[in-house]
């Protein structure tokens, strides 16, 4: 449980010798007060490259998709690779959200709701690429499961596409689900502390009428937990499922078995690469230095690390069963990849994947904020690049040699790629300005297991210290004895409770409190 104390070896998870009511102040002042001068440079950056993405977006439906590099042989390219890259991200908000909750890690306190936020909005981003990609996306309800006035028109339900579209609206519903359950106890905090009638209806609106009595923390837990366990097979099954969409086809470099881990391991490496990105810029942008500490960022250097690991021994698989299968084509495939037209790719992916998330071996690198958020940066460009070499060079290079070609970029591919870097950052920032970008009370929970100041109390008069010596210099003076006093009074009060026939752990059987 969160109240369980730390060992003192540990670095702190909160830093700054805070109170609760620090916390309160320093979680709400990025949505209470103004934007500092750093949110607006990011922002402006943003929005430029987003408004960039429009026009090309705009530009391609109006006129085709023929202004993309597409040709016949390589009929899938930036597209499908930005698809799939920004899927990938989304993993790792479910994983630290979901998994790290079911394992009661602490450390997932202070970065799990800027982890969900990455993966609503990702998830909006690579759902854009699909729709572009029909060509006309004013017909998209064609593709629907519904009755059509073209009779026997209907989706190939055996297709992994279509299978895409469950598992990923699935995927988004439980993490949209979980985001907003979480962000309910914050939405209440903004909410009372709001100045203006108008903050305070919406905050009150949004928040569900969440009062912070002892059964709305039951039901809150309750519901983490069952959407939590909901969430945990989607980490598998979304990435898995995407996977299908190259595994079930007969294409050299794609019909393989190891797919699917492969994916799955690649999307959590490239996910926590993005969260690191993420975390480092706003714990500068916001001022949350104390909360998203050097201790987060090493743990997730170390997945970043581990993941990274698993690619590369994914890597070195598909060239041993490739060789090993005595294919001529499939060993020509990875050939390609190494040493044909689009060997800079290969080895850009190489270094970027395997290379440098070793440096995180070494303890004073991943400390490092500086070397952290270049490294993340780093592994997200190989993870483009890994998309980018299993798409393009699989495919421009097939059975006919006659039908083979290249494939380049037009500044339209570009374009919409950056713009929805841009859409992406724009989102996150406002999100910033309006939702607290940490859950208040579950930091809260950890203040005095994980806190800078309490540690180091506990290492002075040990765990069964009588009383507290606040940092401001004040002495509270009371006892253990007087505490039980007082608790004893407050029972007295509420109700009756027999452990005969009653559990602690049960609200609804303690009588005076809950619902009459």
């Amino acid at each position: 449980m969160a109240s369980h104390y730390e060992a003192p070896i540990r670095r702190p998870l909160i830093t700054g010798d805070k109170s609760y009511h620090d916390i309160s102040v320093d979680i709400a002042a990025p949505v209470e007060g103004r934007a500092n001068r750093t949110w607006w440079t990011v922002f402006t950056i943003a929005l430029v490259a987003f408004l960039w993405g429009m026009g090309c977006i705009i530009y391609t439906i109006s006129t085709g998709i023929g202004v993309w590099g597409l040709n016949k042989t390589v009929n899938w390219a930036w597209d499908i690779t930005n698809f799939v890259w920004w899927i990938g991200i989304g993993h790792a908000g479910t994983l630290i959200s979901a998994v790290l909750l079911l394992f009661r890690q602490k450390w997932r306190m202070g970065i799990n709701r800027s982890a969900e936020a990455m993966t609503i909005f990702s998830v909006i981003q690579a759902s854009l690429f699909p729709i572009i990609h029909m060509g006309r996306p004013w017909l998209a309800y064609w593709v629907m499961p519904i009755p059509n006035q073209f009779g026997s028109l209907w989706i190939n339900f055996n297709s992994p596409l279509i299978w895409d579209v469950f598992a990923i609206s699935t995927y988004l519903s439980v993490s949209l689900v979980f985001w907003w359950t979480g962000l309910l106890p914050d939405f209440a905090m903004i909410r009372d502390r709001a100045i203006t009638p108008f903050t305070k209806r919406v905050y009150s609106i949004v928040s569900f009428g969440w009062s912070g009595r002892a059964k709305d923390w039951q039901r809150f837990e309750e519901v983490s937990l069952v959407l939590a366990g909901l969430a945990t097979p989607l980490v598998l099954s979304v990435h898995t499922i995407v996977s299908y969409d190259f595994a079930t086809t007969i294409v050299p470099g794609w019909h393989t078995t190891i797919f699917p881990p492969y994916f799955v391991a690649g999307a959590v490496f490239s996910g926590f690469a993005m969260v690191n990105t993420l975390l480092i810029i706003m714990r500068k942008v916001s001022n949350l230095e104390n909360y998203i500490t050097i201790q987060h960022i090493e743990l997730m250097n170390i997945v970043i690390m581990i993941t990274g690991s698993i690619v590369a021994v994914a890597y070195v698989t598909e060239l041993f069963i490739a060789w090993y299968s005595g294919v001529e084509y499939e060993q020509y495939a990875f050939l390609n990849r190494a040493t044909g037209p689009y060997w800079w790719a290969y080895w850009a992916m190489m270094t970027c994947n395997v290379f440098s998330p070793q440096f995180m071996w070494f303890p004073k690198l991943r400390r490092s904020i500086m070397f952290s958020f270049f490294i993340s940066i780093v592994v997200n460009i190989g993870m483009w690049f890994e998309r980018f070499v299993i798409i393009v060079t699989s495919l421009h290079r097939d059975y006919i040699p006659s039908s083979w070609t290249m494939f380049s970029p037009t500044f339209v591919d570009i374009g919409i790629f950056i713009g929805t870097i841009g859409f992406f950052f724009v989102l996150f920032l406002l999100y910033s300005r309006g939702f607290p970008v940490i859950a208040q009370a579950e930091v809260k929970s950890i203040l005095k297991a994980s806190g800078s100041w309490h540690k180091r109390l506990r290492a002075d008069q040990g765990d069964d210290a009588k009383h507290y010596v606040m940092p401001e210099g004040a002495t509270s003076g009371a006892t253990t004895e007087e505490i039980d006093d007082k608790a004893s009074d407050l029972l007295s009060k509420l109700g009756s409770f027999d452990p005969n026939t009653q559990t602690k752990d049960d609200l609804k059987k303690i009588s005076g409190i809950g619902p009459k």
